[in-house]
């Protein structure tokens, strides 16, 4: 078992107790995808006030109904293609909600230069979801790229609980934009019927990490969390115009230029 996984693991205790009482009181699977959305809302607003740590407890709780939902409607029997429907547009909102909290934020302190990454990184996440439904109403299943929205969420909540929103928000506008392209790029071989680059040899490790097929809980995911755990605790605030640094940083010194 690798870390991810183990976390993974860990973390079904709670959710298993959770997920049975929600049974039990019989509870509606779109009843608990829209409660997660609206706390969602109730964590951008505490991010739209500066109020990380506030918002990351939010947003942990909120994605506690987003992740049961899909699993009270198994035990249920209540599956249904509204339902799937109904999840996957919520998913949206919430998502929106969030950046839009930032969004506000930065433009509340007066960061040009962290609005603009925000609205960047709010655009290719949701193109990230958007490439995946249209190439999926062309081809079987097109579930390429590494940075989807469990890992855009968790990602968020470390964010908010370190205070290293800025180097959250590049880890999540590089990946969407690497993203978006494997999803672009792996639609185009299936529907001209052209072969998967290979993983084989020195340049398979490019294509393996960076035309991500692999699945999560494998040693491969784990290198690229530890690589992203790293870059965002590691790279100093000020090198990336983090707006909780002092000073503009490199960022702001160039848009201000």
């Amino acid at each position: 078992m690798t870390f991810t996984g183990a976390i993974g693991a860990i973390c079904m205790f709670p959710l298993r107790a959770i997920i049975s009482a929600s049974v039990a009181l019989g509870i509606h699977p779109n009843t608990l995808t829209l409660i997660g959305v609206l706390i969602n809302v109730a964590a951008a607003w505490a991010l739209a006030r500066d109020r990380f740590l506030a918002a990351g407890v939010i947003m942990i709780v909120a994605n506690i109904f987003d992740f049961i939902d899909g699993k009270v409607a198994h035990i249920t029997g209540k599956q249904s293609q509204f339902g799937a429907f109904w999840d996957s547009t919520l998913d949206r909102f919430s998502d929106l909600a969030l950046f839009t909290g930032l969004i506000w934020l930065y433009a509340d302190l007066g960061r040009k230069d962290y609005v603009l990454i925000a609205t960047l990184t709010l655009i290719f996440s949701i193109m990230t979801s958007y490439a995946r439904a249209r190439a999926e109403s062309l081809v079987t299943r097109c579930k390429v790229g590494f940075m989807e929205r469990p890992e855009r969420i968790v990602l968020f909540m470390i964010g908010a609980f370190t205070d290293r929103m800025a180097a959250v928000l590049w880890v999540i506008l590089v990946l969407s934009i690497v993203t978006v392209a494997n999803r672009i790029y792996y639609t185009y071989l299936e529907l001209e019927r052209r072969p998967m680059p290979s993983t084989a040899g020195p340049g398979g490790v490019f294509w393996r990490f960076f035309f991500w097929r692999d699945d999560r809980a494998t040693l491969p995911y784990d290198i690229w969390v530890v690589a992203i755990l790293a870059f965002t605790w590691l790279t100093p605030p000020g090198w990336l115009g983090d707006p909780a640094a002092a000073g503009p940083g490199l960022i702001g010194w160039l848009i201000g230029r």
